[in-house]
């Protein structure tokens, strides 16, 4: 099993009180500690407005996160979990992409799905077309990006994208292209769009919906004619870890507390519900418990989440020699 780490880019209010000219040094030092420590990955993710409601605290734009980490990290990879496609043309992402994974030496990673943040797609402009024309973009975007990323060039006429000779030089400095993740549970198409093209997926992390998930993409597997056991299965976790449970209580309520000013009590505590009885929140043994069990189903890769990150890293601390010796 392997090991993504989030960075807090102030999407979730996790750079809350923190001076916005300290925010990047806040978050270069979490990039650092985890290109130097066990981690195989950071993620950032891709959005616009905070959550759970939209605030006038700080997001840090993702790619541009991406080009400034492959500049100061040397060994981790570098993930997005996950990109929306339609923010960006998919041809000028390849591009973006390429450039990152060159200034990286080769780590970057592609997280890509629909898109769902209703609220910051209409305040930037995009409108909020649906479900199946954001599916139908995801399907386009990544054929381009896999034809621009292994051929130099990519040419589609599609119902959604239109590129005709876009030269996306250099090529990344990955064979094969950068890898993609294909992120999103949807049954008929999201992960019939991941048979056909994902190196890695990224769905619900509770046992008894990634058991379902992963069913329904080897059905989609043996449908489209690829190798279900190449792909490998990840998911997110939220984190709030302690020695005892009176600690772990103690996370989530100074969580709440946090986010009360800026949302409200009653969002604040319905973020709570990400966390409570989810397989990342508990004892270093609960946790090690619900993640082998995870293990056993065929998670292959955890991206975890502590929100206190940017203010306290003993519960990263907590989890590096605890849970990550024991599920590696």
């Amino acid at each position: 099993m392997r090991f993504g780490l989030f960075i807090p880019q102030g999407w979730r209010l996790d750079l809350v009180g923190v001076d916005p000219a300290d925010q990047w040094a806040t978050m270069r030092d979490l990039a650092l500690r985890a290109d130097r420590g066990p981690w195989d990955s950071l993620w950032v993710y891709d959005h616009f407005h905070t959550v759970p409601a939209p605030t006038e605290e700080a997001t840090h734009e993702a790619w541009t996160l991406m080009a400034a980490f492959a500049a100061v990290t040397s060994e981790v990879r570098l993930g997005q979990m996950c990109t929306a496609v339609s923010y960006r043309n998919p041809a000028y992402l390849a591009k973006v992409a390429a450039t990152t994974d060159i200034i990286s030496g080769g780590r970057v990673e592609m997280g890509i799905g629909g898109g769902w943040y209703e609220h910051e797609w209409r305040a930037y402009g995009y409108g909020f077309p649906s479900a199946g024309t954001r599916l139908g973009r995801l399907d386009e975007g990544v054929q381009i990006m896999r034809q621009a990323w292994t051929t130099g060039t990519a040419t589609l006429d599609g119902n959604h994208y239109q590129v005709d000779g876009a030269i996306v030089r250099p090529l990344p400095l990955q064979d094969g292209g950068i890898p993609l993740w294909i992120a999103g549970g949807g049954e008929k198409v999201t992960l019939k769009i991941a048979a056909k093209y994902a190196r890695y997926t990224n769905f619900d992390g509770t046992p008894e919906g990634f058991a379902a998930k992963s069913d329904i993409l080897r059905e989609h597997c043996a449908d489209v004619g690829t190798d279900f056991d190449a792909i490998v299965r990840s998911s997110n976790y939220n984190v709030a870890i302690g020695s005892t449970e009176a600690e772990v209580e103690q996370r989530l309520i100074d969580l709440r507390n946090r986010l009360t000013p800026h949302v409200g009590e009653a969002a604040a505590e319905g973020a709570l519900q990400a966390f409570r009885g989810m397989p990342g929140v508990g004892t270093p043994e609960q946790i090690v418990e619900n993640l082998g069990r995870l293990k056993e189903l065929g998670l292959g890769y955890g991206i975890f989440y502590f929100p206190e990150a940017a203010y306290d890293t003993s519960g990263i601390e907590l989890f590096e020699r605890e849970v990550l010796p024991a599920l590696r």
